[in-house]
């Protein structure tokens, strides 16, 4: 693949939150370690008033820029979740969360989500390890990981394994 079209693929949102687009009410979203910008600004141009932190000012730049392009506007903000980042409590309809894993912020997710509001959250399984990166045990998901995180959630879709052959993962939707 030329490096001109993965740049352009990374733009697009993820197949899984577009295909499940239907079950998300339009409301306040907020996209966790958001990376250029691809789903915040799907969301917004979904009608959804959409935050996204990452801990790249390069990453949160970037996803301003690609929200103007799309002609909608987010709010983003530069923050390290690990250290100086919390959710604030039952303030959001979504919770987006995409090829990052960090368990401790599982029960911020959980808080920051009104009662009726949905997490979709996918990222790598153990399995990634045989297609590259991440390797870091820390940073993929244990089989059935996801889901046991989010059991006291009610499930609406949840896949896991490898998809087209190149990648390792767990997707899931799940209401509070």
């Amino acid at each position: 693949m030329s490096q001109a079209h993965e740049q352009e693929n990374n733009l697009q949102p993820s197949r899984f939150l577009v295909d499940n687009i239907d079950l998300l009410s339009p409301g306040r979203a907020l996209d966790i370690a958001m990376g250029s910008g691809r789903n915040a600004v799907y969301l917004a141009r979904m009608g959804f008033e959409v935050e996204g932190v990452d801990i790249s000012e390069n990453a949160v730049k970037n996803a301003l820029q690609l929200a103007a392009q799309n002609g909608v506007r987010i709010h983003a903000r530069v923050a390290d979740l690990e250290r100086d980042y919390r959710i604030q409590p039952e303030t959001y309809d979504v919770i987006i969360c995409f090829n990052y894993l960090q368990r401790s912020l599982i029960p911020q997710i959980k808080e920051g989500l009104k009662k009726g509001g949905m997490v979709v959250y996918e990222t790598f399984t153990i399995d990634q390890v045989r297609f590259g990166k991440p390797r870091n045990p820390d940073f993929l998901l244990k089989y059935n990981e996801l889901l046991e995180m989010f059991r006291d959630f009610r499930c609406l879709r949840y896949w896991e394994g490898v998809w087209e052959n190149r990648k390792a993962i767990a997707s899931l939707i799940a209401q509070k």
